[in-house]
Parts: structure tokens; C-alpha cells; sequence
């Protein structure tokens, strides 16, 4: 019933691929609250790519950085030009994923980035940054998949990532 009552209107909708082309599987994904146009997309093994035009054309932003693998991206709601990136391929679909060496923060909208650390981690899953307060970041480093090892865990900032504690 409700498909019909809605066909007239949803009848103009149809997917349609919005990139990026980096020829594999986006791993993360981040929009700017209230911003229809500005996406960031990490590729599982293919970098950053940035979109301001709502999907139409992106750019690689990440490519002058000595890893590809992504895992997470994290825009801070209160000031949309600090971008994090957390490195690796989280999801380890097959033994041969990609690792990555740690997070990266940009504060000019992903024109230039700096390593944070974490290099060992292998893999972060997510970044996290407080809505109000764009100093205060989490980090879930999911590591590397056999043994054990120091850099694996939750880990936060307080200082925009000067420092870094495990939390967890």
C-alpha cells in the first residue's frame, strides 16, 4: 500500500553510482553535518578521496601519505576543517587485508594531513571526535590480527592528539 501511495513520487528515484573510482570497496565513509555537499570516502586499499559537489566529482586527497589502506574518517562537528583518518583495512575479509600505520589529522579540510601516531597498530576502526569539543578524540585500534600487542585498544586525547592514553 504504501509503495502505491509513494509510486508518483519515488517513480524519479533510481540508484546510480556516485563514485569515488578507486576500483575496490569504500571501508569509510563521513559527511559534514547540515553540508549536502561534502563527503569523505576511504577506500580499503586506495587512500582518501574528497567530494564538494555532492558525489559527482572526487578528488584523492590522501595520496602524498605513505599508507592507502583506510579505516576510518571522523570530521569534528564543531569545526569541519579538522579531519581525522584512521589506517588499515578493519574489516579482515581475507588474510592478505591491508594494514595501515596509525591516524592521521588534518586541519585545513584534508589539503594537508599529519601523522598522530599509533604507527603500529595496524588497523584503527574508529575515530572518534567530541561534537563540542573537537580537542577531545577517541581511537579504537583494533591492531594487527595475531598476536598480542601494546597498541591495541581504546586510546583518547584531550589535547587535539599531542597526546595519546590508553583507556581501554
Amino acid at each position: 500500500f504504501a509503495q502505491q501511495a509513494h509510486a508518483g513520487k519515488t517513480a524519479k528515484f533510481h540508484f546510480r553510482f556516485i563514485g569515488p573510482q578507486v576500483g575496490n570497496r569504500v571501508s569509510a565513509f563521513a559527511g559534514i553535518p547540515g553540508n549536502n555537499n561534502v563527503y569523505y570516502a576511504g577506500a580499503a586499499s586506495g587512500g582518501v578521496w574528497k567530494t564538494t559537489d555532492a558525489g559527482n566529482d572526487w578528488t584523492p586527497i590522501f595520496d602524498h601519505e605513505p599508507v592507502a589502506a583506510i579505516g576510518s574518517i571522523a570530521i569534528a562537528h564543531s569545526d569541519p576543517n579538522i579531519v581525522w583518518v584512521g589506517t588499515g583495512d578493519p574489516y579482515v575479509i581475507r588474510g592478505g587485508s591491508v594494514t595501515g600505520n596509525g591516524v592521521y589529522k588534518s586541519t585545513d579540510a584534508g589539503k594537508t594531513w599529519t601523522h598522530m601516531g599509533l604507527a603500529k597498530t595496524g588497523r584503527i576502526a574508529k575515530v572518534l571526535i567530541n561534537p563540542q569539543n573537537p580537542q577531545d578524540v577517541y581511537v579504537c585500534a583494533e591492531g594487527r590480527i595475531t598476536g598480542p600487542q601494546q597498541q591495541r585498544g581504546v586510546f583518547r586525547s584531550t589535547d587535539g592528539g599531542k597526546t595519546c592514553k590508553p583507556v581501554l
